[in-house]
């Protein structure tokens, strides 16, 4: 989990409640369909989807795999949006944000190697 000040969290969090929405729209997918592909419950996915809970790295990697994009595609901000423009995030967060997924895709790896579980 991604530790932040509240107030630092709360573009990120934004981010990526945007863009869970866009692509369940892309996809036709409702949250309680969404949440069955990513295997959550729909009360999770309505919490992050709503800027309340933030996610573990086994729920990026759901969301991510039921959605068809790469981790770091959620957390892509929508140029298009004037609500939420790249300038507005905290640098801090974003370079603590690409810290900790790094880090959690090198452990990832890692225990791969050494289970020879590669799903």
């Amino acid at each position: 989990m991604l530790f932040l000040m509240k107030k630092e969290q709360e573009p990120i969090r934004k981010i990526l409640s945007n863009n869970l929405k866009k692509y369940r729209a892309i996809f036709h997918y409702s949250q309680a369909k969404l949440a069955e592909k990513a295997g959550l419950s729909m009360q999770t996915l309505n919490d992050i989807e709503g800027c309340r809970r933030w996610v573990s790295s086994k729920t990026l990697s759901g969301l991510a795999k039921a959605l068809s994009v790469s981790e770091y595609q959620l957390f892509l901000p929508d140029n298009k949006d004037s609500n939420q423009k790249t300038n507005e995030l905290p640098l801090k967060s974003l370079a603590l944000l690409k810290k900790t997924i790094k880090k959690t895709i090198d452990a990832q790896f890692e225990e791969a190697i050494e289970t020879g579980d590669f799903k």
